[in-house]
Formats: C-alpha cells, structure tokens, sequence
C-alpha cells in the first residue's frame, strides 16, 4: 500500500541526456494505440509513441510538457521511462523555425511519408510551445 501512495518517478530519456527527471502525480503519451495516462499502480507497459506532446503532472501541481519524436514508454513498479530518439522542453524549441518547418511540410504533404512526419512534429513542437505559455 505504501508504495501507491508515493508519486510515480518519471525519467524523460533522449540518447545524448536525461531531458527531465522527477517525481509526478501522472503522465500523459500519446501511444500508436491512443493517448494513455499513467497513475501510480498502473499495470507494466511497454508502448511506442508517436511523435507527440508528453505531459507530466507533478505532485506540487506543476505540468511539464515536452515534445517527442517517437520512442518508447515504459511503466513498471512505479516508474515511468519515457526514451525517445528526441525530446525538447518548451524553452528549448524555436518556435519560428518549428512554424516554418510545419509551412514547408505542409507544402509538400501526400508526397511522401517523411513530409507526413515532418508535419507531425512541427505540431506537436508547437503544442508543446503553447501548452506550456
């Protein structure tokens, strides 16, 4: 019982650093099977992201927002992994080069599925911009 009583510890992993760690009260990831949110006692999960915004909720009632480009997630015995071959805080997206990237994609959309992708995380860079203002 003591152990669903501790908030959940989250670890936002991209390969080149650790972009968050901390304790939080929930997490939310868009999975290729849907959004998911995770609280303490969530069942083992292993999921692939999608290129998406990840919040996290933390115990002080803070949120932390930050943008994946895919990835995976992984929930067990009380800790969440988040590992994506890319991750950003809010701070750190240029938001005018984000919204370029998302006018060139979707110039060129249909044409083929890196265009598509391109599209994606332009959104979500920008949501994640706007969700943490």
């Amino acid at each position: 019982m003591a152990a669903e009583s501790a908030p959940l510890r989250v670890e936002l992993v991209a390969p080149d650093r650790t972009v968050w760690s901390g304790e939080a009260e929930m997490v939310i990831a868009r999975t290729t099977e849907g959004d998911v949110g995770i609280l303490r006692g969530h069942a083992p999960l292993l999921s692939l992201l999608t290129d998406a915004v990840v919040e996290i909720s933390t115990p002080d009632g803070g949120v932390v927002v930050a943008v994946v480009d895919g990835g995976f997630v992984s929930v067990a015995d009380g800790r969440v992994s988040i590992l994506s071959d890319h991750a950003q805080l809010p701070h750190e997206i240029d938001v005018d080069a984000a919204r370029a990237e998302l006018e060139e994609a979707r110039n060129v959309v249909g044409a083929n599925d890196e265009a598509e992708r391109r599209l994606r995380r332009a959104e979500a860079r920008i949501r994640a911009v706007e969700k943490a203002s």
